[in-house]
């Protein structure tokens, strides 16, 4: 098992299955850089983390609001439906989160709630297939970010970050489930997949370096 991968926090178990699965996704993150947290407070870090996911939670849920307003009534309803609640879940932890570390929530919340719902919407309008490719695309995104965040814990104090390690690892893994998903649903076969794709990663990109500065 390659050490660099077990300092990301990832499991044995869950290296050789993502490995399995996403080895894109793994090899992405195995170079990316660790400079964005240096000389930050584990204080501010938290902050940030917190400031971001909590935004990422409210776009992935009205992402789904939205696919699941177009597809409610086709084969993809019941799983459109089982992985927003996934979301919601994810959403409701980090706003008690907050609070509790006193974190600042990103002013751009309204405009990720359009921005959401009109993304799954949409996605959903050109058929499953193109919902699958956006979600797809969408927790490509998430799980690479899930992963910086939780390398970035364990260099600062991974005793210290104990429960919020876990959180991450858990919401980390749902959005791998996700995107497997997407994958098992013909995703692939969206018109566009490769030009879609990469439009909504350098979309979701840019939502996460905003989100955590503003």
């Amino acid at each position: 098992m390659h050490p660099s991968l077990l300092a990301k926090g990832l499991s044995r178990t869950s290296i050789r299955g993502i490995c399995q699965r996403h080895p894109r996704l793994l090899a992405i993150s195995s170079y990316r850089s660790a400079s964005s947290s240096d000389g930050m407070t584990s204080d501010k870090l938290i902050d940030r983390i917190l400031r971001v996911d909590h935004a990422g939670e409210v776009g992935a849920d009205k992402i789904y609001e939205g696919q699941l307003a177009v597809l409610r009534n086709t084969s993809v309803g019941p799983l459109i439906q089982e992985m927003w609640d996934e979301e919601k879940e994810h959403r409701e932890t980090f706003e008690k989160l907050i609070p509790q570390h006193r974190a600042r929530p990103t002013a751009l919340l309204p405009l990720w709630n359009i921005a959401g719902f009109t993304l799954g919407a949409g996605s959903a309008i050109f058929g499953k297939e193109a919902a699958m490719a956006c979600t797809v695309a969408v927790e490509e995104a998430i799980g690479e970010h899930y992963n910086d965040q939780i390398r970035q814990l364990i260099e600062k104090d991974p005793e210290k970050h104990k429960d919020l390690l876990e959180i991450l690892k858990k919401f980390r893994d749902d959005e791998l489930h996700h995107l497997d998903t997407g994958l098992e649903n013909d995703a692939l076969k969206a018109p566009l997949y490769d030009t879609m794709s990469g439009i909504i990663k350098a979309g979701c990109r840019t939502a996460i370096w905003l989100s955590e500065r503003i």
